[in-house]
Formats: structure tokens, sequence, C-alpha cells
């Protein structure tokens, strides 16, 4: 007879009908909590990957998808011409297909394409998969995939380096997860989106005084004709081959020219133009002279909260990335993917961690307000010449040189407080309203995990 585990300190038993993956640490850190009132099913049972290919052709415009992680869901990220386009060989999605991330897996990028990215293109750093809905409802797997107990077996079933673990198709797909009937997994989600429509309707008065936080601040620096940009792109759209620009404003002959829009409209601020290079961006040398350090990474950052938390990691376990030293009233600012906004005053709670070297750091100084400096990163006038000067296919990044020739309008130190005071106002309004649909979101999330886990 088969003694009970407790005999045995150094053995550890599974069953055969289990046994996913013959790595240890894996069998050993991948046991999910997984209710029993469900039949357990794997999920290549429901899913099928398809690698539906496409060579991207320079005079056709694509639309590129985006997935935001933790159950975010899958955007437009932009649509733009194959000439500017880097990774020439993509693959094609389509409508309710389910889509996730192989990195961005471990922090639960999973989700179903909408119908505005029908035909839409990702690189093989994404991966499609085409969904039985005789079985499954795949909104109810993108509420599964993104919880914390499956987000953790992402991460175990994932290898590389640091910062850039891949998840396994095999281990994905050979996964058990609850299967409820049709009309209970229908009624999962429903029960879900419902909760969830009412953190979405915060979420509108959110972005009203996001975008209010945008216009103020141009017309407060004298921006005129904000709206040039969008007319310029339907114009674009109306002479589909033909630019028109105005010869005193050409700085470049070529077809990044377009670009000359933003600087255009730069010029008609009332107040002088500096470049990003005029501040003080310094690195600040890290010296491992201790056990332990806190790291501050990208994904450790979000747009609207700034920095979220701070790892803390063994120094001899130490990111590659990890290069540099943050203090208090710092100003740092995400280098790769910039568009997405990672950018950060320092808070007194995060003064002396260490942060990656994907970041680019200015220090405070009495000659301006970084908050300002902050603010107006956010625009699109500083978000569309960040994208002018990205580079890369799979990692766009802007570099430090090209960084430092963002163009900056710059307001006497006084009018930046003053801009800055009448911002922070909006900016508790915002606050306040992310902590209720916070809670819309959490709520949501805990009763959809009590009728999926133990």
């Amino acid at each position: 007879m088969l003694k009970s585990k407790s005999t045995y300190k150094y053995l550890d038993f599974v069953k055969l009908s289990q046994l996913y993956n013959w790595s240890v640490q894996y069998l050993n850190d991948s046991k999910i909590r997984f209710t029993t009132k469900y039949p357990l099913v794997q999920i290549k049972e429901f899913l099928t990957r398809n690698k539906t290919a496409i060579e991207i052709q320079d005079d056709v415009y694509y639309k590129r998808a985006t997935i935001k992680v933790r159950n975010g869901g899958i955007f437009l990220r932009d649509t733009v011409i194959g000439s500017k386009i880097g990774t020439k060989n993509q693959f094609v999605i389509s409508k309710g297909q389910f889509l996730l991330s192989k990195i961005d897996a471990r922090n639960g990028a999973f989700g179903v394409v909408p119908e505005e990215l029908d035909g839409g293109i990702i690189t093989g750093n994404f991966w499609t998969f085409d969904v039985d809905y005789s079985k499954v409802n795949p909104h109810y797997l993108a509420l599964l995939t993104t919880t914390n107990e499956f987000i953790e077996f992402c991460e175990q079933a994932s290898n590389g380096t640091t910062n850039r673990h891949y998840l396994q198709e095999p281990l994905f797909l050979d996964i058990k997860v609850p299967l409820p009937s049709l009309a209970e997994q229908n009624k999962l989600v429903e029960e879900y989106n419902a909760i969830i429509e009412e953190g979405n309707k915060i979420d509108i008065q959110i972005e009203s005084i996001r975008q209010k936080i945008q216009s103020y601040l141009l017309n407060a620096i004298g921006i005129k004709d904000s709206n040039n940009l969008e007319n310029n792109k339907t114009a674009e759209c109306q002479c589909k081959y033909l630019k028109f620009t105005n010869l005193s404003d050409i700085n470049r002959w070529d077809y990044w020219n377009q670009e000359q829009s933003i600087t255009t409209l730069l010029h008609t601020t009332k107040y002088p133009i500096v470049t990003l290079g005029s501040y003080n961006l310094i690195h600040r040398k890290w010296v491992r002279d201790s056990n332990t350090f806190r790291y501050v990474e990208i994904g450790s950052v979000e747009p609207l909260r700034g920095i979220v938390n701070a790892e803390e990691l063994s120094t001899d376990k130490a990111p590659s990335r990890a290069t540099q030293i943050i203090k208090e009233g710092d100003l740092i600012i995400g280098t790769t993917r910039p568009y997405l906004k990672k950018f950060a005053i320092v808070p007194s709670e995060y003064d002396s961690c260490v942060c990656s070297s994907g970041f680019q750091v200015i220090a405070a100084n009495k000659n301006y307000n970084l908050n300002f400096l902050y603010e107006y990163l956010h625009t699109y006038l500083a978000i569309n010449q960040f994208e002018f000067y990205m580079t890369g296919a799979l990692y766009p990044a802007i570099t430090n040189k090209d960084l430092k020739k963002v163009l900056v309008p710059f307001p006497p130190l006084e009018i930046q407080n003053d801009i800055v005071q009448y911002i922070q106002v909006l900016k508790e309004k915002v606050q306040s309203l992310i902590q209720q649909a916070s809670i819309a979101h959490t709520t949501a999330k805990k009763r959809f995990e009590t009728q999926i886990f133990k």
C-alpha cells in the first residue's frame, strides 16, 4: 500500500493525467485551485492556433493591435502605412478570435479580437487562436485567463531572461480549466459585464477630465488651432497621395516632412520653445553596496497612477537593466513604446529605488516645474514627437539622443506653477473617480473568481 505523502519528506506525487510538464518547478508551483463543480477541460480542446501570414506592402495601410494587461482588453494601437512597418512578415487577425501576448501573458495579456480590429495585423510575439464557439465563450476564457492564479501559472509556464519571459504554447494548451455549460459561461460573463459597465461609465468621466486637462494646458501656453492635426489627417485621406505644406514650414524634403504639422503648431505658442535636452537629464549609477534593492521596471509605472510598486530583489539576481538610482521629485520617462505614457514623478516612498535603463531620468531643478513637463508629455504634441523619433520594430523606442530633441514650450516658472496648480485640482477629481472605478472592477473580479476557484 502506498504511504501518505507526509511519510515521504523529499518526495511529491502527481497523477499521470495531470503531468503536463516534466519540470519539477512547474509541477510544484502551477497547481491552480480550480473548482471541482465544473468539468476540467484542456484548452486545446476548444482553441486552435491560427497562423494566417501576410507580407506587409509599403503602399497599404494596416491596423495594428495592442493588448492591455490584466484584462484591459484588445484595442487598435494605430493605423499605419506599410512603409513605416519594419517587420514585413506578420499575421492577420479576425473578429472573435482569442489573442494573447506570449511575452506579457505573465501579466494577463489575453483577450478577444473586437470588430474594429477585424483584418488587423500582429507580429509573432502575439498568438491567435480560432475558438470553438460550441464549447466556450471566448469572453469567459478571457476572464479566466486574467485571474491572478492563472497569471501565476503563465509565469511558471514561461522561460527566458528577466523581463523577456515567453509563454510556452504546449503548456498553455495542455492546462485544464473549468468549463461550465455555455449557458452558465454566458451568465458569468453577463454578471461580470453588468458590474464593469458601472466602472466604464466612470472611465468615461475620467477620460473627459483628461481631455479637459490637455485642452486647458494647450490653451494656457497659447497653442492655436489645436484641431489642425486632425483636420490635416482628414485632408490627407481625401488626397491620399498628395500633401501640401507651406514653403516656409519645410525643414526637410522627404516623406517625414508630414510631421512638420506638429512643429508648426508648437510655434504658435506665446512662449519660448526649448528642447528636452535643456533639462537636467541625469544617470545616477547604481552601486551594488547592499544585499537587496527595490526595483522599478517599466511595468511598475501606469499612465494615470505613476509608480505603483517596486519589487524587492536580491542584488545578486539583479536584472541587467537595473542600472540607475531615482530620487524623490525626479521625472522618469519610459523610452520603450513611449506612446504608452510610462511617465511618473517619483514620490517619497520610492526615493532611492533602482530603476530600469529603459527610463530617462530628469532631476528636479528650481528653474522649472517638472509637473508642468510631466503634463505636457501626455499631450499629443509630445507623443507625436516621440513616435516620430522611435526606431525598432518589435520594441520601438526613442534613444536618449533623440529624446533630447523633443520640443517643449517653456513659460516663465510662475506660469508653469499656476498651470500645475489648476491641473492638480482636476487630477484630484480624477483620482477620486479612479478609486470608484477600481472598486467596481474589484467587485466584478471577486464575484467571478468565487465561481471558478475553490
